[in-house]
């Protein structure tokens, strides 16, 4: 009886920290997908922040076909900096059917969401441009970008740690692990959403 008293709570303590752990690499893993789902959807879609025109802002002193200036400039939105343009953010977050769960088709895109439904559109994602100095002026798509997409301000949802230290310590903020940024950078395509004949 006494060696069950005192190896029962460390064999329950072993499995509680192995359910935890094991939660904490799921919520990894799954972030680390949706961001690269995140990014190859923002590098061929219409961009999220509203207004590129700070990439372009030195080109009166070039003329068309000159190469662009190799000096970086990056336009930014999302989690900490100026919203997204929310058509163009709904379609990163939520993939080709607009809706977050499963897809309805094989021919919808995956989104954001439907991965990691714990990421929020404008509280998480953030989503840089960055001109990469390739293309070249009076490019009809604009200047050829490396676009980054990472979370920001996300913590790992634990089965029990969270709800025990929130009993036992209501004001500790011990428990709130932050799950890192995991960034991902392409280099644009199109930068248009848009199929056919585009305006």
């Amino acid at each position: 009886m006494i060696e069950a008293l005192l190896s029962i709570p460390l064999v329950v303590m072993v499995i509680a920290g192995m359910i935890e752990v094991g939660g904490m690499m799921y919520q990894f893993s799954q972030t680390a997908k949706a961001m690269q789902i995140a990014a190859r959807l923002a590098i061929v879609s219409t961009p999220a922040v509203a207004d590129m025109s700070a990439l372009t802002a030195d080109y009166p002193t070039e003329a068309d076909g000159d190469p662009v200036p190799t000096t970086p400039v990056t336009v930014v939105c999302g989690a900490g900096a100026a919203p997204c343009d929310a058509a163009a953010l709904a379609r990163i977050y939520d993939g080709g059917d607009g809706v977050c769960g499963a897809t309805g088709s094989l021919t919808d895109l995956v989104g954001v969401c439907d991965v990691a439904p714990f990421i929020t559109d404008s509280g998480n994602l953030r989503i840089s441009y960055t001109r990469s100095g390739l293309g070249y002026v009076g490019r009809p798509r604009g200047p050829v970008v490396t676009v980054r997409v990472e979370v920001r301000n996300l913590t790992f949802d634990m089965f029990i740690l969270d709800d025990l230290v929130r009993y036992f310590s209501p004001s500790s903020s011990f428990g709130a692990f932050s799950i890192p940024t995991q960034p991902v950078a392409m280099t644009s395509e199109d930068l248009s959403s848009c199929r056919g004949v585009c305006p």
